[in-house]
Parts: structure tokens; sequence; C-alpha cells
């Protein structure tokens, strides 16, 4: 299967590139996958197609505050941002500028020093007095929004490129697909009977990443850490045996279950499961946890997009995606949504 396949034209003007006034004001594709049907409704309208018995899982991984700006004692500028959190200590980061093993940089009136570069733009960094990079990061870090916005953060960007139920802080870009959920919207779900269980999956800058090569088996995908804990495990296996779907709220969540399917769906397995998910789904790939997705949409040649197509079928979601760009839907990060049912 080729990249080439999944490209698309995608104006700059058709992405949305600050959230809506409202947070759950956006609109809401809805593709069935038997029927092979397109509808469109309301991101607040996602309950008229769940029904009693659903299990809507979300990712409660928080967004750091990831981006700085440091200069070098030289006077050289260099553009920092932390990368995801993993099992260890959270003290990488991708650089832009020159770095070498060594080099002091100044950032707010302390300083950086740098243990090691070790390639491809990622340096090891540690604060000489004290303290971790990541809290170094969340008191003086800016909000790490996507390159495609060309724009620099503000501070709207802080509450709302966040979910309402972000707990545990370690992404560096948001699990995009619940920016729109509410408070309002889970309690309503929950009154009609859909219940809710949540993972951790700490979304790295990969998710940006395009495809370099042409080939799809040729692509190595980039890891990222989670945790699936026992409850959600419980309540995924009590909603199959029930007749419930699993319905993932975002590809950072179906990366999660997939990979862990093994353990997820065998009834002996009774602990946390964690792991680092470097699970590459593209069409052809049998999914075996999720029922439904709810998810954005994506840029051309994106994993992400091939992970929808495996899912929603290539044709329909090529179908889907044409259409919402002829009733100008807003696409990616802070733009409308798809449900694939």
């Amino acid at each position: 299967m080729k990249t080439s396949g999944f490209d698309y034209d995608l104006p700059q003007e058709r992405i949305a590139v600050y959230p809506p006034e409202e947070r759950g004001s956006t609109r809401l594709e809805v593709l069935d996958r038997t029927a092979r049907e397109i509808g469109h409704a309301r991101y607040r309208d996602l309950g008229s197609y769940l029904r009693t018995g659903d299990l809507l899982v979300l990712n409660n991984s928080q967004v750091v505050q990831a981006r700085m700006h440091a200069r070098k004692t030289t006077g050289g500028r260099v553009e920092l941002v932390l990368l995801e959190k993993h099992e260890g200590v959270q003290n990488r980061v991708m650089y832009r500028g020159r770095l070498k093993d060594g080099d002091v940089l100044h950032a707010h009136g302390h300083e950086l020093h740098v243990q090691r570069v070790e390639g491809d733009g990622v340096a090891l960094l540690e604060l000489p007095e004290g303290g971790t990079l990541a809290g170094f990061f969340a008191r003086y870090g800016e909000t790490p929004i996507p390159p495609y916005l060309q724009r620099s953060a503000e501070e709207v960007d802080r509450e709302r490129y966040q979910t309402v139920f972000a707990e545990i802080p370690g992404s560096v870009a948001a699990p995009t697909a619940s920016l729109n959920m509410t408070p309002e919207l889970l309690a309503s779900l929950q009154q009609n009977g859909v219940k809710t269980a949540y993972v951790t999956l700490h979304v790295g800058l990969g998710t940006f990443m395009p495809i370099r090569v042409e080939d799809l088996s040729s692509h190595v995908m980039h890891r990222e850490y989670y945790e699936i804990p026992v409850d959600t495990l419980e309540a995924i296996r009590a909603a199959k045996q029930n007749g419930g779907r699993v319905v993932a709220v975002g590809t950072t969540v179906t990366r999660a279950l997939e990979h862990a399917a093994a353990g997820v769906l065998d009834p002996a397995e009774n602990s946390c499961i964690e792991g680092e998910a470097d699970i590459f789904i593209y069409p052809g790939y049998a999914f075996r946890v999720i029922d439904a997705l709810l998810t954005n949409f994506h840029a051309p040649r994106s994993t992400v997009l091939m992970l929808t197509a495996a899912f929603a079928g290539r044709e329909l979601l090529q179908e889907a995606y044409r259409e919402a760009l002829e009733r100008d839907y807003r696409f990616l990060s802070y733009g409308d949504s798809m449900l694939i049912v």
C-alpha cells in the first residue's frame, strides 16, 4: 500500500486556526460502515448515535507547556520542545538551532545544561540547580500548539488545547478528538446509560510527522507510552459481554487499546497494562477491541488518517472527506469531528 493513496488537497483556509468560541459547538459527520451512509449533526448530538451499554473510552493525558526559547552563552537562539513522557524521567527535548554536548542554555533567569546531543534534533538536558525539566517547562513554557496552525500560542490555547478531563501530565500534543467534550455532554451520556472509562497515552510530536516513504511497509512508527488501568479493562470486557460497543474517542485511545488487545481481552489479566505503543494501523488491519471511533479530520499522508481509513474503509472515508470539504467543515486539531459506527 502506498502513501500517495492517502493524499488529498487541504486548503489552508479550511484548517481551524482557533478553537470555536464555545467548546462543544462544532459539527459532527457520521459514517455508518454497514449502510455506507454519511450523515451530518453537531458534536453535542453524540448521544443520538450511542446507546445504553456502550462504553466511551477517553485519553486523560494532560498536555504540558512544552515549548520554550533559550539562548546559548554565545548568544545564539535555540527553540526547545519538551518531548512526551515515557517510562523514565521526562528530560529530552527536540531543538531547533545548533547544540553540542556541554552547551549551557539560558532561559527565564536559569541555566539548562546539555548533557548529550542524541541526533535527529534531540538532546538530553538537566537543571544543575535542581528540580525537574518537566517542572521547569510547566512553569515557563508555552502551549505546544501544532505547527500547521502557523501562529504563536496565545492565552486561549492554555485552556482550549486541553481536554476538560486532562489529569496526568505528559503529552506534547492534545488528544484532539475530545477537545470538544464537555462536562455537560459527559453527564448527559452517562444519564442515558453510556459508561465512560479512561486510558492514559502521552501523545508525542510523532503524530505530526509526515510519512517519508512511499511503501507503508517501510515506515517505522513512533512510540508513545500508555497505561490502561484495571477498571478500564473490566469495563471493556463487561461492555462486550453485555452487547455494548467500545467507542474509542480518538486515535490515541485506539492505538493503546489495539496495541494491548491480547491483554485487554484476556479475563485473566487483572493488573494495569503498560507499554510503548508502536503499532502502525492502516487498511488491512483487523481491529480487535474498538467497535466505533470518534475522531477529527486529519492531515493528508498522516498515520492518523491511515488509521481512520483502516476503520472506516478507504473509499467511504474518501467520500466523507470530499463531502466535508464541500460542506465547509473545519479540519485538524481545533476543527470538526467524525463519528464512525
